[in-house]
């Protein structure tokens, strides 16, 4: 059976005093019995504390990137040995903001998927097509090229630590959302994907979460279709109200 996961991306947002607040607040509220793994990702410099402050609950912690290499001189970059010493275990790779602003191919997320999985880290990779490629109908031949060439070359065991989000660039701080139709015939088209080119049991075992501009109004729908194992969050998962409203509506 597939994991039902939300995962918060705090991005670059929160200070330690406002990272401590609002983890303080998740856990004041959050469900202490549920089947949702919940996920946050607060900056790099707030992760240490966020793991003890957490520890124990059942959130958990994960960072919103790491470099390829495992150490060396790439000033200003995490390695993932520095962050499997303060225990943190889950990284996003590939989000749509690491590929457009910072020039992040799918050859070095390869690389990147690489290294992790050589440490025994769960991913969180990102992937989704920009408007342009929507418009043109080319969004399907782009999800594609970016699961084939930064993810598919992995083995069949390796994928227990995979957790795949679909981003539709065009729904991400825009106000603009995927209809739950439109989630899951991506959703569908990944999993059959899969499923053609990896095998039928990952392909049913693999979580795909949705990630563009979900709200506590719009989670129920968009959960609701049957290749919708949960979502990737921006803005929302700064309010504790509206992240824990969304993981209840898993």
């Amino acid at each position: 059976m597939r994991k039902k996961i939300v995962a918060g991306n705090w991005k670059m947002n929160n200070d330690s005093k406002q990272t401590s607040a609002l983890l303080e607040e998740l856990l004041a509220k959050r469900p202490e019995k549920t089947e949702t793994k919940i996920v946050v990702a607060p900056t790099f410099i707030n992760l240490q504390a966020a793991v003890k402050q957490v520890a124990g609950s059942n959130i958990i912690v994960a960072a919103q990137n790491m470099h390829q290499a495992e150490s060396g001189a790439y000033t200003g970059e995490i390695s993932v040995d520095m962050l499997k010493g303060i225990n943190v275990n889950t990284v996003i790779l590939g989000h749509s903001e690491r590929r457009a602003y910072f020039g992040e191919t799918n050859s070095l997320l390869a690389e990147k998927v690489n290294t992790a999985l050589k440490h025994n880290v769960t991913i969180i990779f990102c992937f989704g097509e920009e408007l342009a490629d929507r418009q043109s109908g080319n969004h399907f031949n782009v999800v594609e090229s970016q699961l084939k060439e930064g993810l598919f070359h992995i083995d069949e065991n390796q994928w227990a630590n995979i957790v795949l989000a679909y981003e539709p660039v065009w729904a991400i701080g825009t106000g603009e959302t995927a209809s739950p139709e439109q989630a899951q015939e991506m959703h569908a088209f990944i999993r059959t994907l899969i499923k053609d080119t990896i095998s039928e049991k990952v392909a049913e075992e693999t979580s795909i979460l949705y990630g563009g501009s979900v709200k506590p109004n719009n989670a129920n729908e968009i959960f609701s279709k049957p290749d919708v194992d949960g979502g990737l969050i921006g803005g929302a998962a700064l309010k504790a109200d509206d992240f824990l409203a969304i993981v209840n509506a898993i």
